[in-house]
């Protein structure tokens, strides 16, 4: 049975993932190599865990005890005895290369590796490693410690262990699972890039304003966010790192619009800077700058 996992990288899912984590009992170990980073992830597991007290869903002592099995730290060392390795990185895979080729120098050989990437190729990440069996991916959804849904991804080389231990950290943790077979974008991210590219050409050719387009998709079509909110929230470049691997992949269809390409150029990245296709307060504006 599973009960020590590592997460590594505490910004906006890293730190979903360990507080979800936390909360279904496992011991958790937070990795992140900036100090900073690392703080603010914390201290977003802690005003969330508040506000889960607040809301009703979890008492004082739940969120205490949830608290308490979350040891945050710099150093990858600090993984050496996880079970269960969740990487929770910015989506680029020469980062993602090195952060598993560290994990397989200090972790144990039975460890399985979990990537949360929305987009990128197991099989590639995989690569990295000795054993890539030992890979597969666990794609959470933002807020993390929210969002019912996991997919689990099998790369081409993915172990029937690692499957399983995946499934069952999931299914302890209370999300719900698909079980998809690598392709790029696996099957959300595909459609819900698609669905925010389309947004940005109908914004650049005028077609109705973004507050318009998001409120239609909304009451019209019964989404529980708009794109470009949904877009603000998940990273703007983060969206367009997708894009452009779903373009080299699939083709013309997933060309990013020069619209998003323009709004990631001026630095409008969404909420975690304060401002994307629309503007945050700084008061209310997420700190994590993680993918």
């Amino acid at each position: 049975m599973i009960e020590r996992i590592a997460v590594i990288g505490a910004g906006t899912m890293g730190n979903g993932i360990a507080h979800s984590l936390a909360v279904a009992g496992f011991m958790v170990t937070l990795v992140d190599a900036a100090g900073e980073g690392l703080s603010r992830g914390m201290a977003t597991i802690e005003a969330n865990l508040q506000a889960g007290v607040e809301r009703g869903k979890i008492s004082a002592d739940e969120a205490r005890a949830a608290r308490a099995r979350i040891t945050p730290s710099t150093q990858s060392a600090s993984a050496a005895d996880a079970q269960l390795l969740i990487e929770a990185v910015p989506e680029d895979l020469g980062l993602k290369h090195l952060v598993f080729g560290e994990l397989e120098n200090v972790c144990k050989p039975d460890a399985v590796f979990a990537t949360n990437t929305s987009a990128l190729s197991i099989t590639e990440i995989a690569s990295a490693i000795k054993s890539p069996e030992r890979v597969i991916g666990m794609h959470y959804f933002n807020p993390a410690h929210i969002m019912r849904l996991v997919e689990i991804v099998r790369g081409l080389e993915t172990s029937q262990r690692a499957v399983d231990v995946a499934l069952e950290v999931a299914t302890r943790s209370g999300k719900e699972t698909v079980l998809i077979n690598e392709a790029p974008g696996f099957a959300t991210s595909r459609i819900n890039a698609m669905i925010g590219n389309e947004a940005f050409y109908m914004l650049q050719e005028g077609v109705a304003s973004a507050r318009d387009i998001d409120k239609a998709l909304k009451l019209g079509l019964n989404h529980p966010m708009g794109p470009f909110e949904m877009i603000d929230l998940v990273g703007l470049d983060t969206r367009l790192k997708v894009l452009e691997y779903l373009h080299e992949s699939l083709g013309e269809k997933f060309r990013p619009c020069p619209l998003l390409v323009k709004y990631v150029k001026a630095g409008r990245l969404g909420r975690k800077v304060g401002r994307g296709v629309y503007e945050y307060p700084k008061e209310v504006a997420p700190s994590n700058t993680s993918t």
